[in-house]
């Protein structure tokens, strides 16, 4: 967040007692946890929501809560936007009457996210004709024609499957470039966590914890319920009939044929089970990916994986304990991780790199 967010809280739930206290100044903050864990408790904390909620928030400045002055803002004084996981929209009134809705009248800033979401042709459309896709799109164009000081998101795609959750996500990532407005994001998927925020808190029973940037927090096996992806980024380079080059920074990842423009940042997804690991470099294979990489950690047991550096970013893999010990893999150790074309997702762009 290009603002600071101080947080010490303490709400009574069901079964414990959310108690958390955390400050930042990420542009994007996602919560991640099991179902339970007080991720939308906090969302409505935050909100201005929830009664009961005791200690302190404060935001770019100004206090929302501060229980021992006697403060505390109601939603509205707060200027919050919020997009929940069923959207909330009004059934009787058409998509451009739902984004108009608590908007002050800036005709621009309604033709503008009604652009940036591509959903222009939808604008005389009725809520119950859209698909559950389009919806997300509606209500949080809607969250945003109200020019929000901070944007909830609480499980926005968590209604949708995961196919379609990853058509959704592009839009996210649009709006967070072009708009600018900071954010929390609460989600079970720790792709979309990877994808768009800097900065995630793992819940557990109304406790944090682990923090910190989604790259060293997440990881295959970890705290959430859903597939884990790797995430990375990089600018495109050429742009052929059926694929496209990135630059890592300074190791070529070639993709399948996206639409972003050379010179474009790229964020693209790979599967953790998706990429092979080898000692030398392989030759005579159909993979077009063999990059250098370099081994930083390794986790035995069960689920054994492998996290490498593969350009200064991370990257997981899955393996077994045996592939372990035959490749004889040790932090440090210089490997080469081969991976498809079709196994590489171009998720979004990230705007000008």
């Amino acid at each position: 967040m290009s603002t600071t967010l101080e947080i010490q809280l303490t709400l009574p739930l069901t079964g414990f007692t959310l108690a958390l206290e955390h400050a930042t100044n990420s542009r994007a903050l996602g919560v991640v946890g099991p179902s339970g864990s007080g991720k939308s408790s906090l969302v409505e904390a935050l909100a201005g929501w929830r009664r009961g909620a005791r200690g302190r928030i404060r935001f770019d400045g100004a206090t929302w809560l501060d229980s021992e002055r006697g403060v505390e803002l109601d939603a509205a004084r707060r200027a919050v936007g919020y997009v929940p996981q069923d959207q909330l929209l009004f059934p009787h009134l058409d998509v451009e009457a739902n984004l108009r809705f608590g908007c002050t009248g800036d005709e621009a800033l309604v033709e503008r996210v009604l652009r940036v979401l591509e959903i222009e042709p939808l604008r005389t459309r009725g809520v119950a004709t859209l698909s559950g896709g389009e919806r997300q799109r509606v209500a949080l164009g809607r969250a945003l024609c109200a020019r929000p000081r901070l944007l909830l998101l609480d499980e926005p795609f968590g209604a949708l499957d995961r196919p379609l959750r990853r058509r959704i996500l592009p839009y996210l990532l649009r709006a967070q470039r072009e708009f600018g407005a900071p954010f929390v994001l609460v989600s079970h998927d720790p792709t979309e966590i990877a994808a768009v925020c800097d900065e995630v808190l793992v819940l557990r029973e109304g406790r944090v914890v682990a923090r910190g940037a989604p790259s060293q927090v997440l990881a295959p096996g970890g705290e959430l319920d859903e597939g884990f992806e790797n995430v990375l980024r990089g600018r495109v380079g050429a742009v052929g009939a059926s694929s496209a080059s990135v630059d890592l920074g300074g190791v070529v990842l070639e993709v399948p044929r996206t639409e972003l423009a050379p010179g474009e940042c790229a964020v693209i997804s790979v599967r953790a089970d998706d990429v092979l690991v080898a000692r030398a470099a392989p030759r005579g294979l159909s993979a077009r990916n063999v990059l250098p990489a370099r081994v930083d950690d390794v986790v035995r047991g069960p689920a054994a994986r492998l996290r490498v550096e593969l350009a200064g970013q991370p990257l997981w893999v899955e393996l077994t304990e045996a592939a372990i010990d035959e490749l004889e893999l040790t932090r440090g150790a210089a490997v080469f991780v081969v991976v498809k074309t079709r196994a590489c997702r171009v998720l979004a762009s990230a705007g000008p790199a």
